[in-house]
């Protein structure tokens, strides 16, 4: 563990970093399957997912490790509220997303009352969410950041413990994939910089 009064190694070159920004992509999760990391590389996950920007030092977020019997009580409890939305078929159809997975982190934006601005808090869960993805990748394993609308029904969000004043930031989902996942479109650069003198 560093110490506060230790120095930090200044950034060098790492092709190897550089070529999982280039090849990141987001897994299916539900077709996620074992082997998934072990306790030992999931506290390296979270400790490193934990070193994201925050204005503030407030660690405005939490980690919850959803296991598998979890995961399967609360997807039976979330197919009975999917049946009283508008698209029961489609609401049932991604908890398969919840469930399959070797191991699922609920990472929870949770505010600090009366400091920072709450956007800048809620962004720094966001931070942690692709931390996440990262780490997990670090290790050789597949991950995908899922919301789906149970991350917004007050009644769903509920079931997985969020608080008053919390808020769903993400399922990570991790684990290894048969195949490797096709690439998708990624935006023209030229239509998203703007170059200022």
């Amino acid at each position: 563990m560093t110490d506060l009064t230790d120095a930090l190694p200044l950034p060098v070159p790492s092709p190897e970093f550089l070529e999982r920004l280039a090849t990141r992509r987001s897994a299916p999760a539900q077709a996620l399957t074992a082997p998934g990391p072990s306790e030992a590389e999931l506290d390296q996950i979270l400790q490193l997912g934990a070193r994201t920007p925050d204005h503030g030092k407030l660690f405005p977020w939490r980690f919850v490790v959803l296991g598998p019997q979890t995961r399967a009580q609360i997807a039976e409890k979330l197919a009975v509220l999917a049946e009283l939305r508008d698209k029961p078929a489609k609401n049932q159809a991604v908890l398969a997303k919840l469930t399959a997975a070797p191991v699922t982190l609920l990472v929870v934006s949770a505010p600090v009352p009366a400091s920072k601005p709450v956007w800048e808090q809620e962004l720094s869960a966001g931070a942690v969410c692709m931390n996440l993805e990262h780490a997990a990748g670090g290790f050789g394993y597949s991950a995908s950041w899922i919301t789906d609308w149970y991350s917004y029904d007050p009644h769903a969000a509920a079931l997985f413990g969020v608080q008053e004043g919390e808020r769903i930031a993400g399922f990570i989902h991790i684990g290894t994939l048969a195949e490797p996942p096709l690439e998708r479109p990624r935006p023209e650069m030229s239509a998203k910089v703007t170059r200022l003198p």
